[in-house]
């Protein structure tokens, strides 16, 4: 009896799953997240202080709205020119650790979104991510 009265209810969750459509409708003033990922090419490469001489890593930016990523591509000289300032001087030791690779991390998400929110008014990028990171 239960069944036969939820059974409209079920039948469109498993209608709209099988379409791919969203069960409920979304906010209308919300927009869509399409996330799309940007590659900093080449490596960013840099010497360091103390300990290892020298960083080299690959960095891919996550955005929330692909439809953003010519803005990103646009700015990316700025952006590696950040990336570089940042990194230049790190020590070598601190970065060999898992902290220090996370607070490079950290502190590299905000040095790009600072540099693309002076530039565009919108700091554009949600992450950062290290692809390949070598410290030697």
């Amino acid at each position: 009896m239960i069944l036969r009265a939820l059974y409209p209810a079920l039948a469109f969750l498993f209608l709209a799953a099988a379409l791919g459509a969203p069960a409920f409708a979304e906010d209308e003033d919300t927009p869509a997240e399409d996330i799309g990922y940007y590659a900093l090419k080449p490596s960013i490469v840099s010497n360091l202080t103390g300990g290892p001489k020298y960083i080299r890593c690959d960095v891919q930016l996550m955005t929330k709205h692909a439809s953003e990523i010519p803005k990103i591509e646009l700015h990316s000289p700025a952006l590696r020119h950040a990336m570089l300032l940042l990194v230049a001087g790190q020590d070598g030791n601190k970065l060999l650790t898992r902290d220090g690779k996370e607070g490079l991390r950290k502190a590299a998400l905000a040095a790009v979104q600072a540099q693309l929110e002076e530039l565009t008014g919108d700091p554009i990028v949600n992450d950062l991510f290290f692809t390949a990171y070598y410290v030697k």
